[in-house]
């Protein structure tokens, strides 16, 4: 999900910025070029700390810029599939809901919810379970398994990513602690009606 990692770049000192203080401009030019951007098929780049000078600066003929190799610690955010998120409910529509985990939406459509038949409350921002009438609203916190990815380096918006909950040991934060206690037997057996 979210690992520290080490990188090496090139970020351009525009002439203006030449005589301000460093450390200060690669710290801000590289927080500008790298923080926000797509690298690879499933990596997300979200902070960008410790920036340090690597080497001397190119000059390119034509240009008044500067050319800085810098190494720094990225804060990189990665989407693999199968992986276990933990995510809320953050919209509802009439094929399922988005879930927010990290920087990202899943897609959680009605047919990955549970094994049980949906209805969609719009109005309500809820979908409902037909028989177990177990329900998911807004905000609810929730334990999901990514199930495709397609991430778009232009666009992180324009990303599709999959999610599942039809498997034991996931699903809405309040199910699982339920089906925890039944499991345990924690739970009052059901009082059984007398015959007369």
């Amino acid at each position: 999900m979210y690992f520290l990692v080490q990188k090496e770049d090139v970020v351009r000192i525009p002439p203006h910025r030449l005589g301000e203080d460093e450390k200060k401009v690669l710290q801000e030019l590289s927080t500008a070029s790298f923080e926000g951007r797509m690298e690879g098929e499933s990596s997300f780049t979200v902070l960008v700390t410790d920036v340090e000078k690597a080497g001397e600066g190119r000059i390119v003929h034509g240009d008044g810029g500067v050319y800085q190799n810098v190494r720094y610690t990225a804060l990189v955010f990665r989407v693999d599939i199968n992986e276990v998120v933990s995510g809320v409910l953050c919209d509802v529509l009439k094929f399922g809901g988005f879930v927010r985990f990290g920087p990202l939406d899943g897609l959680l459509h009605i047919s990955q919810i549970m094994d049980d038949r949906m209805d969609v409350d719009e109005g309500g921002k809820r979908l409902i379970g037909k028989d177990t009438k177990r329900d998911l609203r807004l905000d609810d916190r929730v334990k999901a398994r990514i199930v495709t990815v397609s991430l778009n380096e232009r666009s992180l918006r324009e990303s599709r990513i999959g999610l599942t909950m039809r498997q034991r040991g996931l699903g809405k934060y309040e199910w699982l602690d339920e089906d925890r206690k039944k499991e345990k037997g924690e739970e009052p057996a059901k009082k059984k009606k007398k015959k007369e």
